[in-house]
């Protein structure tokens, strides 16, 4: 069920648009001028203009988090998980479930698959371009609060 104070403090009731805490823009610029190894991977291989037929942005603030990449037209989120990961999965998975809450899927890859198996990174990150744009047919919003399952498991 959706929590609809969550979705009404994050989304903007009069343009439809996710709501994020200006304050974290120096943040996100930040991020985005110091890319991991792994997110410089998948960003120039996988997710640069346009390879996926999708446009993605770094380092993307929505509402009170930044998600690593993210895509408005699909509301797809994908995090690059590093070591720093391991000891923060409770966040992680609260922080999914908020975005899941307002509409926005994520799907999860580890430093290891992204430097190790790029290839099948890939695979994956089409395969959930596809049934995203397909189970939501050209709306921004159409399944908030209601789940895909786009969780990845390890490769």
């Amino acid at each position: 069920m959706t929590d609809k104070k969550v979705v009404a403090e994050a989304i903007n009731p009069i343009h439809g648009n996710i709501n994020y805490i200006s304050e974290l823009i120096p943040m996100a610029v930040k991020n985005r001028n110091n890319l991991t190894i792994a997110e410089e991977i998948i960003w120039q291989r996988v997710l640069r203009y346009k390879q996926t037929g999708y446009k993605f942005t770094r380092q993307k603030p929505i509402h009170r988090f930044i998600v690593d990449f993210y895509c408005s037209k699909l509301n797809l989120a994908i995090e690059i998980d590093g070591s720093s990961h391991n000891k923060k999965k409770g966040t992680d998975e609260m922080r999914d479930k908020f975005l899941h809450q307002i509409g926005i899927e994520t799907i999860r890859f580890t430093n290891e698959q992204i430097i190790n198996d790029i290839e099948n990174v890939n695979k994956e990150i089409l395969k959930a371009c596809s049934h995203l744009a397909l189970s939501r047919g050209g709306s921004r919003f159409p399944n908030r609060g209601v789940g895909l399952n786009l969780s990845t498991k390890p490769l």
